[in-house]
């Protein structure tokens, strides 16, 4: 796969020869004992670089030094914290990842974490240094096609050493954001493969890494979606060369209950628009339109990877939906897999009707406890709610403050938007049971879109994240650089831990 190798983390007993070490450091005065013999040595240069307190109140700024030929190592790094009643989890890998930007910009693969006890941060020492990896790891993703590049076949591998905590609370939580940015990393190489290495005929080959984390494969092909009556689903793809299929994940920890909780992603590997065919500039970035897919395949491999004891369902709803003489008409009627009939209007409009199939056969097959499902699906929440929060529909009020919750915690953004029966009245047609959108689809479709969906969940609890426009990114960022995000990953495997803790 086209991604950069994952950074290496180690754990050491003291600083020793390094090219740089790395001071985490809070806006306090004085440094902990590790960093005071290292100033000690240095002739206190590092206490006069950090005596204004301001230097080290931004949380990820920089402070590197070159060191004097009397100590072993090259460069010292203060890394700041910020102040110490606002050190957070997020803020910890944050840091990590504007660290991990300023040192390849050093040219630097080899740097020592050191961590001294920290007054005022409720967070145990083992925490603190595996979030700073966690943020280093992400930001040092980097997907590339290029044969031809400077640098190309060299050993860039990320070698990082942490001081300050060992023993097996340090090991556990590293191998728990170490299993995150393996998901992570994992969903935004599928997001950012171009629409000719990833499409329905070979989706199943990039589901390879799920079988090494122990997760069931399951493939229906159309003919099988046929028997299941997915018609829904089989009209999003007519119009392609290559049938739709439905990927079956099944991951069922040591010691999980029975009943799983059930992971709906649409899959829509890229979206013309079909006969209501989108413009140019709207169409160029349609190769992510399967985000929602990806997001479920990393949240699989980060729960497998940290075998979490849970029982989780994916169900991958996977198409293209392209115009040609035997596509998906304005005003077709299509009976879904729950019997239900559908009038169909816009053609772009694609991934409510392949969510409707996707919602009833993991309800029915399943018996899950709550179905939630993630996908890119309307244009109207991102002109609602900006590049901030993404769109957040349940019918239960407990797991939705839940999931916002966990969004707040790793930096993935939800609001709570309508879900109420008034908006069934704009899905009425007078030829089939429910119109495929309201009228009023422009001005605000994203609650209809829900309101549609609900009808295909068998009244399972249920919740709908409307994630368009935050699956890719132009710029870069502190946690990721410019194209893939893999946004929700973080945000569901967060939700399943605390949940999971609480029961």
């Amino acid at each position: 796969m086209p991604q950069s190798p994952a950074p290496v983390f180690e754990t050491a007993d003291e600083i020793s020869a390094a090219s740089v070490v790395v001071i985490l450091q809070t806006a306090q005065t004085g440094f902990g004992p590790r960093a005071s013999t290292l100033d000690a040595e240095m002739g206190g240069i590092l206490s006069r670089a950090c005596s204004d307190p301001a230097a080290l109140a931004e949380s990820g700024t920089c402070i590197d030094l070159i060191a004097p030929q009397s100590v072993s190592t090259k460069r010292v790094v203060v890394l700041a914290l910020g102040k110490a009643e606002a050190v957070t989890t997020l803020s910890l890998a944050r840091a990590g990842g504007l660290f991990a930007a300023h040192l390849e910009g050093k040219g630097e693969c080899a740097p020592t974490l050191v961590l001294d006890p920290i007054a005022g941060v409720d967070l145990p020492g083992a925490e603190i240094l595996a979030r700073v990896a966690l943020g280093m790891r992400l930001r040092r993703y980097r997907f590339d096609m290029r044969n031809r590049r400077q640098g190309a076949g060299a050993d860039r591998t990320l070698r990082v050493k942490l001081v300050g905590a060992r023993g097996p609370d340090l090991t556990a939580a590293l191998a728990r954001i170490n299993a995150i940015a393996d998901g992570v990393e994992y969903a935004r190489t599928l997001v950012n493969l171009p629409p000719n290495h990833l499409h329905p005929d070979n989706f199943h080959d990039h589901l390879e890494p799920l079988r090494e984390a122990g997760i069931d494969i399951e493939m229906l092909d159309a003919a099988q979606l046929k028997e299941l009556g997915m018609n829904a689903l089989l009209a999003v793809g007519s119009g392609s060369a290559r049938p739709p299929r439905v990927a079956v994940l099944r991951y069922r920890g040591k010691g999980a209950p029975a009943q799983p909780l059930a992971f709906v992603g649409k899959g829509v590997c890229f979206d013309s628009g079909g006969l209501c065919i989108k413009g140019g500039a709207q169409m160029f970035d349609m190769k992510a339109d399967m985000g929602g897919a990806a997001a479920v395949v990393g949240l699989l491999i980060a729960l497998a990877r940290q075998g979490s004891p849970v029982h989780i369902v994916g169900v991958l709803g996977i198409a293209e939906n392209m115009p040609s003489g035997t596509a998906l008409k304005p005003r077709d009627i299509i009976t879904t897999a729950s019997g239900q009939t559908v009038e169909v209007f816009d053609t772009d409009a694609e991934g409510r009707l392949l969510l409707a199939d996707c919602l009833h056969y993991a309800a029915t097959r399943f018996n899950p406890l709550v179905i939630v499902d993630l996908a890119t699906l309307t244009y109207s929440v991102t002109r609602g709610l900006g590049s901030i929060f993404a769109g957040l529909f349940s019918t239960d009020d407990a797991i939705a403050s839940q999931m916002i919750a966990a969004g707040e915690t790793v930096g993935e953004r939800f609001w709570r938007l309508p879900l109420d029966r008034a908006y069934d009245e704009g899905l009425q047609s007078p030829f089939a049971d429910l119109r495929h959108h309201a009228k009023d689809m422009e001005d605000g479709d994203a609650p209809y879109a829900a309101a549609f969906l609900r009808h295909f969940t068998e009244d399972r609890p249920w919740v709908h994240l409307d994630i368009a426009s935050k699956e890719l990114t132009d710029s870069d960022r502190p946690l990721g650089r410019q194209g893939a995000t893999a946004f929700g990953v973080q945000m569901l495997e967060e939700w399943v831990q605390v949940t999971r803790n609480m029961s």
